[in-house]
This record gives C-alpha cells, sequence and structure tokens, in this order.
C-alpha cells in the first residue's frame, strides 16, 4: 500500500470520526438553568431561566423560582413572556433586612409563571431583573419547580454532594464574583435537532473536501516516478 493511500485512508477515518461526534453528540441531562452563571457584586442583573421540556408526552405549563433566602433582593422585576403569567410571592421581614443603602420590611421569596405552555422538543426562557446583588463573592442558589401537563412536578432544587461534581437534579446557580464576564446561554438538549443536524453535516462536508485537497496537493508534490529506457535494437 502506498503512502498515498495510507495517508487518504487515515484522513477519512479522522473525517468520519469527527462527523460521528458532531452529529450523534453524547446525550447531555436538560435541567433548568440560569444564565448568565456569573455576576458582578453589588449590583444589578438581568438574569434568564432557560426550561427545556423533557418529557416526550407532555408539555411544561408551569415554573416556580424560589429566590435564595440567604440574601434579600430590594428589587426584583420579570420581564413579559408572551402567553404566561408571572406572578411573585412576598413576606414581611422581621427584623428587617438592610440591603445597600435600603433597610427592606418586606421581600420576593418566588417567582410563579403560569398559562403558557412549553411542548416537546421546545424550551422557553424567563427574564428577571435582580438587584441588589450581595458585595461579598458568594454563589446564590435558586431553586426551581417545574411542573408538566400530567401534574409530574420536577424539583430542580439539588446542590452536589460533598466531593462530587454533579447532583441528580441541580438547581439553577449564579456565582457573584469580581470580574465576571456574561456568557451567552447554552443551547438546551433537545432544542433545535434538525439545525445542529444540518450544520454538522455541513461542517463533516467542509472537513472531507480539505482532506481530499491535501491528498492531492501531496500527490502532485511527490516525485513522479520514472519508466526503465527500453532497448531499442535497430536491424541492419
Amino acid at each position: 500500500m502506498s503512502s498515498h493511500t495510507s495517508r487518504a485512508r487515515a484522513l477519512t477515518a479522522v473525517v468520519v470520526a469527527a462527523g460521528a461526534a458532531l452529529l450523534f453528540p453524547a446525550t447531555a441531562s436538560a435541567h433548568v438553568t440560569v444564565s448568565p452563571a456569573t455576576a458582578e457584586p453589588g449590583g444589578y442583573a438581568r438574569v434568564v431561566f432557560r426550561v427545556p421540556n423533557e418529557r416526550d408526552d407532555a408539555s411544561t405549563n408551569r415554573l416556580e423560582v424560589v429566590l435564595p433566602t440567604e440574601h434579600r433582593f430590594a428589587s426584583v422585576s420579570v420581564q413579559p413572556v408572551p402567553g404566561w403569567t408571572a406572578t411573585t410571592r412576598t413576606e414581611k421581614l422581621d427584623p428587617p433586612v438592610k440591603v445597600g443603602d435600603r433597610e427592606l420590611t418586606e421581600a420576593v421569596t418566588a417567582i410563579v409563571w403560569e398559562g403558557g405552555e412549553v411542548a416537546p422538543g421546545q424550551f422557553q426562557e424567563f427574564p428577571v431583573s435582580l438587584g441588589r446583588l450581595p458585595q461579598d463573592e458568594r454563589e446564590l442558589v435558586f431553586k426551581a419547580l417545574q411542573t408538566y401537563s400530567g401534574g409530574e412536578v420536577v424539583r430542580w432544587i439539588d446542590t452536589p454532594a460533598e466531593g462530587t461534581s454533579e447532583a441528580d437534579h441541580p438547581a439553577p446557580k449564579l456565582s457573584v464574583k469580581a470580574g465576571a464576564v456574561a456568557s451567552a446561554p447554552a443551547p438546551a438538549a433537545g432544542a433545535d435537532p434538525l439545525g445542529r443536524v444540518l450544520g454538522g453535516a455541513g461542517l463533516v462536508a467542509g472537513l472531507a473536501a480539505l482532506g481530499l485537497a491535501a491528498v492531492r496537493r501531496g500527490n502532485r508534490s511527490a516525485p513522479a516516478r520514472t519508466r526503465p529506457a527500453e532497448k531499442v535494437t535497430t536491424r541492419v
């Protein structure tokens, strides 16, 4: 087998492996998340709770997000989401809590969205403005309860056990730290599978074209084989 044939087969194997990884990615656990995952201390933040539907036979029709009790927000406002109605729950604070330059006697404890629908294979985002954030660096946990049309309630309230990196039903978490950089929400698992497949197929085709071009360049640059001189006999 020539070196060029071996190289072509190796390139083909790489392209096929890359295509498999793109077209058939490992199944990720879809869960309720908050984005961005980090925010600057002491200020206000616009966060988005992303809710994917994990069921094939039911729609999500209710979301409840419980705000952390270890830090009370002086300001909580929701951005309207078409088709959904948002309500807040509050409680009296006794004694009052000092947040920045304000003394709070009442605080929002939870936000509930109802009336809409997140169908199978879809997700919905629920934007919220929160402030002020804590002055010190810490992690804020927002417990979430996702209700399906069949009555099932999935409680995204867990935090990883000590010594582990993942919980069974992880709660959305916001890390408050200096120098935080906002990041775009990660695609929800199950969202737009056709687009992912088409995009992966296009990239695979591009890789294949590059591999073929490399092989052709290698063939052109290889020294040409010379045929041995033929012996010519001349009759007298």
